[in-house]
């Protein structure tokens, strides 16, 4: 981008902020930073523009940067939940491209501001991470960076397993009238006789981190749907010339093509909303916005036509071949809503914290259909047991529904 069109840039995205308040969109104060796909992507990797060192963000930042520098993949836009809100748009983008992104995040601030799983999100996430960034360098100069990539290794790979009704003011503990714990990072956590303190507190940081990100992992589908049906109807107010709208058709055909063999959000959202609002107007859009997520969202409004519109189905593998093996609409909807229940992460909850009075974890995969998968739980039970320091157990199901448990103390994961 030169100079005249970063002027071109100010004046659209003013326009555009001006029409979207105008059709009802109710979004947070906008910062916009233009900025080269190596700062784009480190944020992109790390999931916000400050947050405390890992390898795991290293290798996320090499496999982006390797697509986008073999034009394989190109992140366009990132979008941060906080007030003001801060969007990054790539300094190599075409000026239409970053109108229609400022479109686009027009609509994710709203839907961050009005929804009701970001109700109890913390706005200043953005300083509160710089500070954990912080402590995490302290303790890597008092304790050494190895023992703190110990902890980390183990925290990140438990980190989903939190009871999103903390940000509620609810503590995280075990209840038996509760059938257990779904705060798994915080059971562990305060309850642990091998973690110091320290470690404790990497924990509890890594927790407070992952109640920020969980309601974005609640609403995907829906979120994603919201943005694009409002970049598609600010976009197509703006006067285009015709190279701008040959441009601007390409582009959102790639945003909103069907998935290769998986769910795209933005389609699946967009198709959806599109439906709704063709029936019920958009005030409805409005109410759905604001109360739902992707769980109730499928479950009340995919519909048989819909599903039969967008020739949605069920496949498996039979022996070398992929075959389609369902065009039930129930069935549809109902793999659709088990692969997004619980964020679309194993729904687990500690049980015991003196199983067999010894002192041992029992935690349990409340199984709805989805075996666990046992790379998963080979990589994830010597972890657990690194931060609760005695014997894990983890019960789950098979296909049969039978009862599987599997089992590490320190030597190797079993299934007994």
């Amino acid at each position: 981008m030169n100079q005249a069109d970063y002027e071109q840039l100010e004046r659209a995205i003013g326009r555009l902020t001006e029409m979207a308040a105008a059709e009802g969109l109710d979004f947070f104060p906008m910062r916009y930073e233009v900025c080269p796909s190596e700062v784009l992507y480190s944020i992109g990797a790390y999931g916000m523009p400050t947050r405390f060192a890992h390898w795991s963000f290293g290798k996320a930042y090499q496999r982006m940067k390797s697509e986008y520098d073999f034009g394989l993949s190109r992140i366009y836009e990132l979008v941060i939940n906080s007030n003001p809100c801060y969007a990054f748009l790539l300094d190599r983008n075409t000026l239409l491209q970053n109108k229609l992104i400022v479109a686009h995040v027009l609509g994710h601030s709203d839907f961050f501001r009005n929804n009701a799983m970001f109700a109890a999100t913390d706005r200043k996430m953005v300083d509160r991470m710089a500070v954990f960034a912080l402590r995490m360098r302290a303790f890597e100069q008092e304790y050494g960076p190895d023992e703190v990539e110990l902890v980390l290794d183990a925290g990140l790979s438990i980190q989903e397993h939190i009871d999103p009704q903390v940000r509620a003011g609810r503590k995280g503990g075990f209840s038996e009238a509760e059938g257990g714990a779904k705060d798994v990072v915080g059971f562990i956590a305060g309850g642990s006789r091998a973690l110091k303190d320290w470690q404790r507190e990497i924990l509890y940081m890594l927790r407070e981190e992952m109640l920020y990100f969980w309601p974005q992992l609640e609403t995907k589908i829906l979120n994603e749907g919201w943005a694009t049906f409002w970049h598609l109807r600010l976009v197509r107010q703006m006067e285009l010339d015709d190279a701008e709208i040959v441009e601007f058709a390409k582009m959102n055909a790639g945003v909103v093509q069907p998935g290769g063999g998986s769910v795209n959000p933005y389609y699946l959202g967009l198709r959806m909303l599109e439906y709704i609002e063709r029936r019920e107007g958009t005030e409805a859009l409005f109410d759905i916005r604001e109360m739902e997520s992707d769980v109730s969202f499928l479950r009340n409004y995919l519909t048989k036509e819909l599903v039969e519109e967008m020739d949605l189905f069920l496949y498996g593998r039979d022996r070398d071949v992929y075959r389609v093996t369902e065009k039930d609409v129930a069935a549809v909807r109902d793999t659709l809503i088990r692969q997004r229940t619980n964020g679309g992460y194993p729904y687990i909850t500690a049980m015991d914290d003196d199983y067999r009075s010894n002192g041992e974890l029992l935690l349990l995969h409340r199984y709805e259909g989805l075996e666990l998968d046992r790379k998963y739980v080979d990589r994830t039970l010597p972890l657990v047991h690194r931060l609760w320091g005695r014997p894990v157990h983890l019960q789950t199901r098979g296909k049969d529904s039978a009862e599987l448990r599997y089992f590490y103390d320190g030597s190797r994961v079993q299934a007994v």
